[in-house]
């Protein structure tokens, strides 16, 4: 199993990729997970799904979203799967952060408390262009009988920083400044004070690359040349082109000539009074270019409006393009293309173009074999794996193939559906082409990392992510039309009950009733006080009778309207009949 949070995107151009760092460290952006299940065919979904749940909750992230069949597939020629036993899955848009990068410090055996680990300061890690935590499971057998022997795992940051020549305090010798002298208190803004007490071996490595080597020779060639031994002299240590802050204590040399430096530097022997920070100051400016892979890969899209597109990858050669090892009459390059899109982006296969040289080609000239996995809406994406085999004097290529824009239910967009949907990065590998390092025997069996770094890993290219724009409704409108039906049924009922309760003759006749008795309550009162002042008793009416109050509503008024009204009745009865 592997698992890597990555924050940024690896500039092969810049940085290399034919190297044992970029070839195993540079991941897409976002989360990427694929793991090879050692179960039967039918239980590998299901236990796809309980990892990705369980490394959401361990990893504090939305890994819990692969768990659906629409997010993950089962690529057969990427990755050296088992009977169909592997599922590969990402998600382009899950946000690295300090909630991801805690609990992956949390596995080492100090944290980042002491040792290495403590060189992980959360800002310098944040601010620089390209960060990526990776975490790899293996499952250990024991040679003799096969059986399982436990687990290895193996926890890799990569980060990619600027140096700064302030935060230094170092300066070229040399009045151009190309690049800027570093140190490690510059860059992590930490010293290391020893080694954790847990770990066996703890060393810091600086690799001079090939093509730094070669310029650092054309310095110093008319001084001494470097030998290819383990130890090594002491021009190793002390060149023409910078300076070092701290003498390593061993320095190994590749096997070939021209061939890349790797320094050793123990912190075993480190305190808290004495702590270790190395740097590095050039004493002149030099321009090197670091290793390649066979070919640049980038992807882009084409057409116009939300109805249809064209997904294009495009493949450039690099200058050192070397050929593989075992050459044939005619030299080829063997090139693997794995594209996984999701199922509401419609891709229609037998549009599937190739320009060589900017020349249009036939697929079976250069096509060796292809796996098509078609979506299917709402369950699976679509997978597409191609062999490929190119002229080693190709100097560029274009894939490029046309997809329909699907559409989704108003449940399905996420919040930020104007944003855009993710198409993930497309694989780029070369199986003829391994990278690794060559030491001699001595150097392999000192160090596991040693041992790690000659292991022939593939080389790998990982294009961009794509951002497709797809229709989408408006939301706002199901909010419009409820609180536009809300306001109409209130009105409505609100008015209707108020005429169906209200009665406008009972409300005048009880307000005059309340008129009289006022009236009545003050008339009385002024005769009981003039009653008094003249000295005479008050003479009380008897209260009217009830019938003559009812009498008052029976006026003539009302009793022709009756004989109206029933004259009118007479009449439409009288002529209808």
């Amino acid at each position: 199993m592997e698992l890597s949070f990555t924050q940024g995107r690896w500039n092969y151009e810049r940085w290399g990729g034919f190297d044992s760092i970029s070839s195993c460290n540079a991941k897409p952006p976002g989360v990427e997970l694929w793991a090879v299940f050692d179960v039967p065919p039918h239980q590998v979904d299901a236990s796809w799904k309980n990892l990705t749940h369980s490394l959401s909750g361990l990893f504090c992230a939305s890994i819990n979203f692969l768990e659906s069949s629409t997010t993950y597939s089962a690529p057969e020629w990427a990755f050296q799967s088992a009977l169909g036993s592997l599922r590969y899955g990402t998600l382009p848009r899950e946000a690295v952060c300090t909630e991801n990068l805690t609990p992956w410090l949390k596995l080492l055996p100090c944290r980042d408390k002491a040792g290495l680990s403590y060189l992980m300061d959360r800002p310098s890690i944040y601010r620089s262009f390209y960060h990526s935590q990776r975490l790899h499971l293996t499952m250990s057998t024991d040679p003799s009988d096969g059986s399982r022997s436990g687990i290895i795992l193996e926890q890799t940051l990569t980060v990619v920083v600027q140096p700064s020549e302030q935060k230094a305090g170092m300066n070229h010798v040399s009045e151009t400044k190309i690049q800027p002298s570093w140190s490690m208190s510059s860059i992590f803004g930490r010293k290391i004070s020893g080694r954790c007490v847990l770990a066996k071996l703890s060393n810091v490595y600086l690799h001079a690359e090939r093509g730094l080597v070669s310029q650092l020779e054309n310095l110093q060639k008319n001084t001494a040349k470097f030998a290819a031994n383990d130890t090594g002299p002491e021009d190793f240590r002390r060149n023409a082109g910078f300076e070092l802050s701290v003498t390593p204590e061993r320095v190994h040399a590749e096997l070939e000539k021209s061939s890349s430096i790797l320094y050793e530097y123990p912190i075993k022997e480190y305190t808290d009074t004495e702590q270790f920070d190395l740097g590095l100051m050039w004493k002149h400016p030099i321009v090197w270019s670091s290793p390649h892979g066979p070919l640049y890969a980038s992807r882009f899209l084409m057409g116009s409006g939300n109805e249809r597109g064209a997904i294009a990858i495009s493949l450039k050669s690099t200058p050192g393009l070397v050929a593989a090892n075992n050459v044939e009459e005619r030299c080829k390059l063997k090139v693997n293309v794995l594209q996984i899109v999701p199922w509401y982006v419609k891709v229609y296969y037998h549009t599937l173009q190739l320009v060589v040289d900017e020349r249009p080609q036939a697929l079976t000239d250069f096509v060796e074999r292809m796996r098509v996995s078609p979506s299917l809406d709402k369950v699976s994406p679509g997978v597409m794996e191609m062999a490929l085999q190119f002229p080693c004097e190709m100097k560029s290529a274009v894939l490029s193939i046309e997809f329909d824009k699907g559409f989704l239910h108003i449940d399905e967009y996420p919040p930020d559906a104007n944003q855009g949907f993710d198409i993930p990065s497309a694989i780029i590998s070369f199986p003829d082409f391994h990278a690794g390092l060559q030491f001699s025997d001595k150097s392999q069996s000192k160090s596991p990392l040693l041992s790690k770094l000659q292991e022939k890993s593939p080389v790998l290219s990982y294009t961009e992510v794509l951002l497709v724009p797809l229709t989408t409704p408006d939301f706002s409108m199901p909010y419009n039309v409820i609180t536009i039906t809300c306001t109409v049924f209130a009105l409505y009922f609100g008015s209707l009950l108020n005429v169906l309760q209200r009665r406008v003759g009972e409300e005048e006749r009880l307000l005059k009733d309340k008129v009289a008795n006022k009236a009545v309550f003050l008339r009385r009162v002024l005769s009981k006080l003039s009653a008094k002042l003249r000295g005479r008793s008050l003479e009380l009416t008897p209260p009217a009778p009830s019938w003559s109050s009812s009498s008052s509503f029976v006026t003539p008024k009302l009793i022709l309207r009756v004989l109206v009204v029933a004259g009118i009745a007479f009449a439409w009865q009288y002529y209808s009949q």
